[in-house]
């Protein structure tokens, strides 16, 4: 395989199918954070890679998709162990985003979207903790799903937060990602539509404003098909109150699933990963305890909004993926921006995916619609089947594709 886009860790890692199914004649692509039986996931991160032992057994989710018939061509890059959205890894280099190659593709899932979006595999599997599916789905212009929180097995992955992890996957079609969900969720098919649509008028005052153009103007469609379409404040204490409490609970969880090997090995990390961990380091016991207490109290308001028949839309990100080697506190804006969009779906547990319906000056940009728990199938269903993805002759501007 020519990897001009150095997506792939480790091409070598291939595993045929294991028996004939639903994903016959599809290839795919893992995050290196999967085990894979007789290579060592690696995390990112040389030290880590030195310092692990091989795989003895596959995990449960490559298993699972190997015997559906699908085809593991290789590993991918990912953000050192996961604790990053950018997609610029301090050892390996940075995959190269097929859809805008100026800039980055994002993380931590950044060599599975690469390699979707560059056609070297049909789908791919990443995990998302704070955006790691999400982030690169929108920037590289692709579909991407973060399932109710525990639904698909994290058995064999690496963890990075275990309060938040899930594994994800990605495609370049919203009818393939529905194929494949339909094989790792273990829930009924439900074809029952959405009847309420929620805007968050505190997430879009997050974007850019070009961004919040497109998006109005696709959200506008929806009163076509749906009954009612509500804008509303979703925190009521600010965003920045739902991405401390996220950020508390996910420092203490980093440093529980690694603080004890960083201790022991003192690995070589890139400058800003090094920063996180050292952070991490000082979360109280007591700061996470308090933050679990929120983040109940904000999953059960957002659960009450929803209820069981409706979705919250937004913007995935809140805007085009940043340049290349950007530095300074305008990428840390923009990460703080996004931590408190994405962090919704982490807090809560529930299941969002990421569409490829907007451009910026043709650089892609995600749309996103969120469901109430358990609802993954439904929502992966609704969208194969009520959301055109734009063709390139098509523009948002021009009438949107809902």
């Amino acid at each position: 395989m020519n990897d001009q886009w150095n997506a792939f860790k480790q091409k070598d890692a291939k595993v045929g199918a294991s028996n004939k199914g639903k994903l016959s004649g599809l290839s795919f692509a893992a995050k290196d954070v999967f085990h894979v039986k007789g290579f060592v996931a690696g995390a990112g991160n040389p030290d880590w890679e030195q310092t692990h032992l091989p795989a003895t057994a596959h995990a449960k989710v490559i298993d699972r998709l190997l015997n559906e018939g699908a085809e593991l061509v290789g590993t991918t890059h990912t953000d050192e162990l996961m604790f990053s959205l950018n997609g610029e890894n301090f050892h390996y280099g940075t995959p190269v985003n097929p859809k805008a190659p100026e800039r980055i593709p994002g993380g931590s899932s950044s060599g599975s979207a690469v390699a979707v979006a560059a056609e070297l595999v049909d789908f791919a599997i990443g995990t998302d903790t704070g955006g790691s599916v999400r982030i690169p789905s929108s920037y590289c212009g692709i579909y991407g799903f973060r399932p109710t929180h525990d639904t698909v097995s994290m058995e064999g992955v690496i963890p990075l937060a275990s309060y938040y992890d899930t594994v994800g996957w990605m495609a370049r079609t919203s009818e393939l990602l529905y194929v494949v969900g339909a094989q790792l969720l273990d829930q009924e098919e439900n074809k029952k539509p959405f009847s309420k649509v929620i805007i968050p008028e505190d997430i879009l005052a997050l974007v850019d404003e070009s961004v919040k153009e497109q998006f109005v103007t696709l959200v506008g469609q929806f009163e076509r098909s749906i009954a009612q379409v509500k804008a509303i404040t979703l925190a009521d204490g600010g965003l920045q109150e739902w991405f401390t409490t996220f950020r508390t609970l996910q420092g203490y969880g980093v440093w529980k699933s690694h603080g004890k090997w960083i201790e022991e090995v003192n690995p070589r990390f890139g400058p800003d990963i090094a920063d996180r961990f050292t952070w991490a380091s000082t979360v109280t016991k007591e700061a996470a305890e308090q933050a679990q207490l929120k983040r109940t109290e904000l999953k059960k308001s957002v659960l009450e909004l929803l209820g069981d028949d409706g979705i919250l839309v937004m913007p995935t990100s809140p805007g085009v993926a940043p340049l290349l080697q950007t530095e300074g506190e305008g990428l840390e804006e923009q990460r703080t921006k996004t931590l408190q969009m994405t962090c919704i779906s982490g807090l809560t547990g529930f299941p969002q995916m990421s569409l490829p319906l907007m451009e910026i000056d043709g650089v892609p940009v995600g749309f996103s619609v969120m469901a109430g728990p358990g609802q993954d199938l439904r929502l992966l269903d609704w969208v194969k089947n009520h959301i055109k993805q734009p063709t390139k002759q098509e523009t948002i501007n021009s009438g949107g594709s809902l």
